[in-house]
């Protein structure tokens, strides 16, 4: 077993191949959830701080753009080989700061890593086409080349994984990247610039800003960042889109969700039962692939809900580091305070409390951020805990007629990013496959996040932008494309030329 992360030092910026203290003077608390204790300091950039980092890329990009992809390939060989090599210890870091247990961030850091290793095959992503004579004496072939400066912007619930959708592809693919991860988990982000360097990174090809809105809006209307990449809510992302786009820059801004199951009255009911369990509670529902609304049509709801009540009181929940733990801590206090007060809400609109999971408390941990998994029953399309994410432990039961009025529930929500179906029915899978207006669907596969090579994204309000996270996707979205038409001498004509080149 991994020994608990208890570094206390204060967390500071990465810049240039190197530790650098804030210039600020500001500060705020990193904490561990599962004591509710101030574990660290995080040293918040000043507009000076992020200009800094942003020099430093610059001035790396021009040598990491010329190297040959190859060689870039063959850093994140061995930073595959480093992480591999920590993978337990950046588990614990995560487990320290987010509060997931420690099984799950495991699981965390093998997704990350499913990146790193796409991005080892750069060489062959960035391939580009070539056609001869496209016009007589005249050949065409396509290049694609990287932007130069770009950032991302990451959430506190997957403090490792989604820097590894961004960094890894970006870096491989000859552009230099800063990072501003969540103020909440910031460790993780050290750590990976550490491993780069070791790996053979040259100094600015990845530096790590530490922040709050000040850095984001630094690397929002700095005019030499020209990409930015962000997960996390729908009003920022909308924010950080509009942002980005006026000025100039090129951005992809994964948003908000509110991810549905269906549960049709043919589907294994017990499959459906540990399937909601581990999706609506997993994580402390903090991941925005989190299923918090189940759908159950026809007669399901009343053989599902009894079960999922069951389960929903028994969960294991405690220290993360404890490996028979099913849910830890919430990540802070005011996100704590914030779910039970939706459950509040929920009580308030009328919907049926099954199980209430405010105020739980563990024994040993009395100040610990913790909260009890809770279910709804009878949840309307009117009320806010079934329209507003939560991002919490609460799972909302909304009971449908027919397939029908099932697939028009998850259309007409605001937010599109991932639902699932389970059902024993080939037909109704295949109808929900291409009716649903989603990004990501599941069949019998609740939470389905597409694995490195297939890229992640959402529709309507869970995406602002044009190319989904990572996969080929990920490559478009870091390069621009070149096109070249060549043609010698010898095979000019005589004479100047006032129509367009064509292939007669």
């Amino acid at each position: 077993m991994t020994a608990p992360f208890t570094r206390s030092a204060d967390v500071t910026h990465f810049i240039n191949g190197a530790l650098v203290p804030a210039s600020s003077g500001r500060s705020q608390a990193v904490y561990n959830p599962t004591t509710g204790a101030v574990a660290r300091q995080l040293q918040l950039a000043s507009q000076e701080d992020v200009n800094q980092a942003v020099a430093s890329a610059k001035a790396a990009f021009p040598a990491w753009a010329d190297a040959p992809p190859l060689r870039r390939a063959r850093v994140m060989f061995k930073f595959l080989e480093l992480l591999n090599r920590h993978r337990d210890d950046i588990a614990a870091m995560i487990t320290a700061e987010h509060g997931k247990v420690f099984t799950d961030a495991q699981g965390e850091v093998t997704r990350g890593i499913d990146i790193v290793e796409f991005a080892c095959g750069v060489p062959q992503l960035l391939k580009g086409d070539y056609t001869e004579q496209v016009s007589t004496g005249i050949d065409n072939w396509t290049m694609r080349q990287p932007l130069g400066v770009v950032a991302g912007i990451t959430p506190f619930n997957f403090p490792f994984m989604v820097p590894m959708w961004m960094a890894p592809l970006a870096i491989a693919t000859g552009n230099c990247f800063i990072l501003k991860p969540s103020e909440r988990d910031p460790s993780p982000s050290l750590f990976i610039a550490e491993l780069l360097k070791q790996a053979g990174l040259p100094d600015g090809v990845f530096n790590v800003v530490q922040g709050d809105k000040l850095a984001v809006d630094g690397l929002l209307n700095h005019p030499d960042v020209k990409a930015l990449s962000f997960v996390g809510s729908t009003p920022i992302a909308q924010y950080i889109y509009e942002t980005g786009a006026r000025n100039g820059k090129r951005v992809q801004a994964l948003g908000g969700a509110k991810n549905h199951m269906v549960v049709m009255p043919d589907a294994d009911i017990d499959q459906a039962v540990d399937a909601l369990i581990g999706a609506a509670y997993g994580s402390a529902g903090e991941r925005c692939m989190a299923i918090s609304v189940a759908v159950l049509v026809g007669d399901v709801a009343d053989k599902i809900i009894p079960k999922l009540a069951e389960r929903a009181r028994t969960l294991k929940i405690k220290n993360g580091m404890e490996l028979d733990a099913e849910m830890g801590p919430i990540v802070t206090r005011e996100a704590r305070d914030r779910i039970e007060n939706y459950i509040a809400i929920g009580v308030e609109e009328g919907a049926s409390l099954v199980v209430d999971g405010r105020g739980h408390k563990v024994e040993s941990l009395p100040d610990g951020f913790f909260t009890g998994g809770t279910l709804f029953d009878h949840v309307k399309p009117s009320m806010r805990i079934y329209k507003e994410e939560i991002f919490g432990p609460v799972l909302a039961c909304v009971r449908a007629h027919d397939f029908a009025e099932a697939v028009q529930l998850v259309n007409d929500h605001e937010y599109g990013n991932g639902v699932a179906c389970f059902t024993s029915d080939g037909n109704v899978a295949r109808e929900f496959a291409r009716r649903i207006q989603v990004g990501m669907v599941g069949i019998n596969v609740p939470i389905p996040v597409p694995m490195a090579w297939h890229g992640f994204g959402g529709w309507k309000r869970s995406l602002f932008g044009d190319t989904h996270a990572y996969g080929e996707e990920g490559v478009r979205f870091y390069t621009k494309q070149k096109s070249v038409m060549q043609r010698w001498p010898a095979s000019i004509g005589k004479g100047a030329e006032f129509v367009m080149p064509t292939s007669r």
